[in-house]
């Protein structure tokens, strides 16, 4: 069973909040759900949108098999995706995730938060997180309209696609991509100067017509043929390749390093009994099989030789820079998406011009 939202299957956050009491005791059913005794185990997985095909064809058929040769069990696995925001929500309220699959380190912490996750999940030696992508710009084949760099993506009359930040973790790497750039003097405004990069994002904004919810969602809009431009993940490009797609894509000179994290949430894997398979796939996803990452176009985050494989596959970034840039994640979500924040005031003053 499949719960996915963005994408060619999709299921709104309400109906997927409505069934999630249900959801818990569904499974109950389906035979064996704690870890302790019996041959089938389930592991309930909420995951954001990007990274499904590397769950769903990759990571999770290669623990199985793990599994299943160390143990002889049997592992389900019950899947949802959305996009990261909604998804962090969803689990929050009452969605009994036992692992949570999400964009961002904020929606991981908001879980936490809110004392579903209590142990200290950025304890692991990669910060608890296990893929990493950039942003880009997606454009149509031959680049017919000569985007090389973000303040191409200013020029009046330009149609461009970007996700829904309110929704989407996808969103908010994109708007920090843009705004961070602007501050380190690559968008042709000064470096440092915090008016002018506001500036400069809302002249990217203005030409934005649709915010979709989820990055996947923005990526099939593009493919069905809406926009000059897509800003969006390394690896949203590569999988639509890799599903016959026709689009290039460019690299800007300066763009942000996207880090995903993975979690337990305690409260709802102890519910099910299923802490003992639930820790062992985590530590799967931080081991060589992590080449199932790689294979659907996310970045590695430990070198190893699947790392130097991936890289010498991809453009290189001249400026390659990570969230702390901007301060971290708790001082991004009151400056940038805050009621007063950067985004929150550009959003704003541009729905009122129009």
């Amino acid at each position: 069973m499949k719960i996915q939202s963005g994408g060619r299957t999709t299921v709104c956050l309400a109906l997927i909040t409505l069934l999630s009491a249900s959801l818990a005791s569904t499974l109950q059913g389906c035979g064996g759900q704690g870890s302790k005794g019996g041959n089938r185990v389930t592991l309930i997985l909420g995951g954001y949108t990007t990274p499904r095909e590397a769950y769903d064809k990759a990571l999770i058929p290669a623990f199985q098999k793990y599994w299943k040769e160390k143990t002889g069990q049997d592992v389900v696995f019950q899947e949802s995706y959305q996009g990261s925001g909604a998804q962090s929500r969803a689990i929050i309220g009452g969605f009994e995730a036992d692992i949570a699959a999400l964009s961002l380190e904020g929606d991981i912490d908001k879980i936490a938060e809110a004392g579903l996750i209590t142990h200290d999940w950025k304890s692991t030696p990669n910060r608890g997180m296990v893929s990493t992508s950039i942003v880009v710009i997606a454009v149509r084949p031959g680049n017919p309209k000569n985007i090389k760099d973000w303040p191409d993506l200013a020029h009046p009359g330009l149609n461009v696609l970007t996700p829904d930040p309110k929704t989407s973790g996808g969103a908010q790497w994109n708007i920090n991509a843009i705004y961070g750039a602007a501050l380190r003097g690559f968008a042709g405004v000064a470096k440092d100067d915090k008016a002018a990069a506001q500036e400069f994002l809302k002249s990217v904004l203005r030409n934005v017509s649709i915010m979709d919810k989820g990055a996947r969602e923005s990526i099939t809009t593009f493919e069905k043929g809406v926009g000059d431009a897509a800003i969006t993940y390394e690896n949203e490009v590569l999988v639509g390749r890799q599903s016959g797609q026709n689009y290039d894509y460019v690299v800007p000179h300066s763009t942000i390093l996207i880090e995903n994290p993975v979690a337990l949430v305690d409260k709802y894997v102890d519910k099910h009994g299923a802490r003992e398979v639930a820790e062992a796939f985590v530590n799967f996803l931080w081991t060589q099989e992590g080449r199932g990452y790689a294979k659907y176009g996310l970045r590695p985050v430990v070198p190893t030789a699947v790392a130097g494989e991936v890289l010498a596959q991809v453009p290189p970034v001249q400026d390659l820079w990570k969230v702390d840039y901007l301060g971290g994640w708790k001082k991004v979500t009151d400056e940038i998406y805050g009621p007063q924040g950067v985004y929150s005031k550009t959003s704003d003053e541009l729905q009122k011009s129009r």
